[in-house]
């Protein structure tokens, strides 16, 4: 009778465990289908480009594909083509996002106030934003050819160029040209999302520091950039990695020249891969640039972390 009783009550036993099992895998068997196309989408692939740093992958080579180990990284240590990329990478990023940021806040601070014609002043703005970065750089390749060109002929007329020149073929200041163009397409990104953070600042604190004798820049350095300090570090730090990876200007206007000087890691990318067909080294590169984005963005996140410990 005990053995029977004992037997009896071993599936209500069970029950509550297999209710907690139940309980907990649900939600991971409602997102079992996102999950799945995620790893399949993203994360394999991610882990096949990566795994290529570490073979021998050329189209061009039949035999290719082996083990190489580190191989592609001692090559890369020597790559005076590559230490050329990276230092262009830095100008590219930092003048881009500097001035993209500098009119950005400009906009945002002019499109804040009520004016009549506003809407259509936000629309006329928030337009680059929406041309396709291809069609961008071969509108901007025809501006400053001077044979078909309006810009070389304005920048002679004011007394910058002796003679109207192609900027684009100067060994010197071509990478000015992808810039400005890049300057151009970017300011809508930093002037919508500083112009949202704008509108979210009470008024009344304005109205109170005005009661108080505060003038304009005073208003503006004791609240409008505190309250704009988290969506500036977050703009930056997303802005700065899209401009790191972003080569799309750069193809279409330069296509990394003249003599390299305006080739940027991630053109160096696209040239290793789809013009030499060197898929290996290419990802070995790519994984260098991986690295050194998310170690700029630990920075950036520690440093905004340690701001705000000392607010």
């Amino acid at each position: 009778m005990t053995t029977v009783a004992q037997h009896a009550r071993l599936p209500s036993d069970h029950r509550p465990f297999l209710r907690r099992l139940a309980t907990a895998s649900e939600p991971w068997l409602y997102s079992a289908p996102a999950l799945i196309l995620i790893v399949a989408v993203m994360l394999v692939p991610l882990a096949l480009g990566l795994s290529y740093a570490f073979r021998d992958v050329r189209l061009l080579n039949p035999f290719s594909g082996g083990f190489v180990g580190l191989q592609h990284f001692e090559t890369l240590a020597s790559d005076k083509n590559f230490a050329r990329a990276l230092k262009n990478t830095l100008f590219w990023a930092g003048a881009s996002v500097f001035f993209q940021f500098t009119f950005g806040l400009i906009l945002a601070l002019l499109l804040d106030r009520p004016f009549r014609g506003r809407a259509l002043a936000q629309a006329l703005v928030f337009l680059p934003w929406a041309v396709p970065s291809f069609l961008s750089g071969l509108n901007w390749a025809w501006l400053f050819n001077p044979v078909v060109g309006p810009l070389p002929h304005w920048l002679t007329a004011l007394g910058i160029f002796d003679a109207p020149t192609n900027l684009l073929s100067d060994p010197q200041n071509a990478m000015w040209g992808p810039i400005i163009a890049n300057i151009w397409w970017g300011i809508p990104f930093f002037a919508i999302t500083l112009l949202a953070a704008l509108q979210a600042i009470p008024r009344d604190l304005y109205e109170a520091a005005a009661i108080d004798g505060a003038n304009a820049f005073q208003r503006f350095w004791s609240i409008t950039l505190p309250f704009l300090a988290p969506t500036i570090a977050i703009t930056v730090l997303l802005r700065t990695v899209w401009i790191s990876n972003f080569a799309d200007l750069i193809i279409v206007m330069t296509k990394g020249g003249p003599a390299d000087r305006t080739q940027i890691v991630a053109s160096y990318i696209f040239t290793q891969a789809f013009r030499r067909l060197d898929f290996g080294y290419a990802s070995a590169i790519a994984l260098v640039l991986l690295l050194l984005l998310m170690a700029y963005s630990l920075l950036i996140v520690l440093l905004r972390q340690t701001m705000l410990r000392r607010a």
